[in-house]
């Protein structure tokens, strides 16, 4: 399979899903989640507050994922995953962010989509060096078992799209 870098907002793309890397109350943010949550309208975060929490405050706790509507988007879903907050690589940082895109494709197959687009999850403000999230990215969705038709790295700025150049 080939993979697709694009940089654009990843909001203005017509795919199955786009990933929002959220926080854990799934409530908005800043970066990618402030966008999507911007872009997509009231209803999505109406959607996500009707999601239950597993615990007070966390709706999906990092490493997990969770399908809502694309409300005002062009892409038909959104699937929330929650990176891990970059603390030095010594508090299995490197396993939750794998296990948010194996958690984000489980989502795909079991609702058939065949389109997903992805940001880089934990490489803006919860600090997970670029080039280290950018290979566990891309490693993790090569080596799964099953991925959907067409995967996209979507890239917000040339620093970030250089990053994942080398490794497609």
């Amino acid at each position: 399979m080939v993979f697709e870098l694009i940089e654009t907002d990843i909001t203005r793309l017509a795919v199955d899903a786009i990933v929002n890397a959220a926080n854990e109350s799934l409530l908005g943010g800043g970066g990618v989640d402030g966008a999507i949550h911007r872009a997509a309208g009231a209803a999505l975060l109406a959607a996500c507050r009707a999601l239950p929490e597993v615990a007070p405050g966390i709706r999906c706790p990092t490493g997990e994922a969770r399908i809502t509507e694309g409300f005002a988007l062009p892409a038909r879903f959104v699937i929330h995953t929650v990176g891990p907050i970059w603390h030095g690589g010594g508090h299995a940082e490197s396993e939750r962010l794998a296990a948010c895109y194996g958690n984000v494709l489980k989502l795909a197959k079991a609702h058939g989509l065949t389109s997903i687009a992805f940001p880089a999850i934990s490489a803006g403000i919860y600090g997970y060096p670029a080039d280290a999230a950018a290979r566990i990215a891309v490693s993790t969705l090569r080596s799964a078992a099953w991925r959907p038709e067409r995967v996209i790295f979507c890239t917000f700025g040339p620093s970030m799209t250089r990053v994942y150049e080398p490794l497609l």
